[in-house]
């Protein structure tokens, strides 16, 4: 019955948030309805809602289930998002993951099936 999910994270400057969407991970952007965002990638969607509340994106973030996760980890490094401390590494859960922070505080995981 389900069919997918669309994360909704918090934007803190809607210019800003284009922009590193666009450029840093290579998102599409699609539409800006008073600040609420709308973005693409590879078949999979992302929504922004605006907040002026800094500390609301450092408390959210989402996970993306990937296809070659090491060719799209190298991608990231070289924009120079990866998180302090999201190198892409095995987890004991079966998943080749890494992380990186948005420019509003968010947290995005980036994971591969390699059970």
């Amino acid at each position: 019955m389900l069919k997918t999910a669309v994360p909704i994270l918090a934007s803190l400057n809607t210019e800003e948030t284009v922009r590193f969407y666009t450029e840093k991970l290579g998102f599409t952007f699609h539409a800006d309805w008073d600040g609420y965002l709308i973005f693409s990638k590879d078949g999979l969607d992302l929504h922004f809602w605006p907040t002026d509340d800094p500390a609301i994106p450092k408390a959210t973030g989402c996970y993306f289930n990937v296809t070659e996760v090491d060719a799209l980890f190298e991608e990231y490094q070289k924009q120079g998002v990866i998180h302090p401390e999201g190198a892409l590494k095995d987890m004991e859960w079966e998943m080749r993951q890494f992380s990186i922070l948005d420019n509003n505080g968010n947290i995005i995981h980036f994971g591969q099936d390699i059970s």
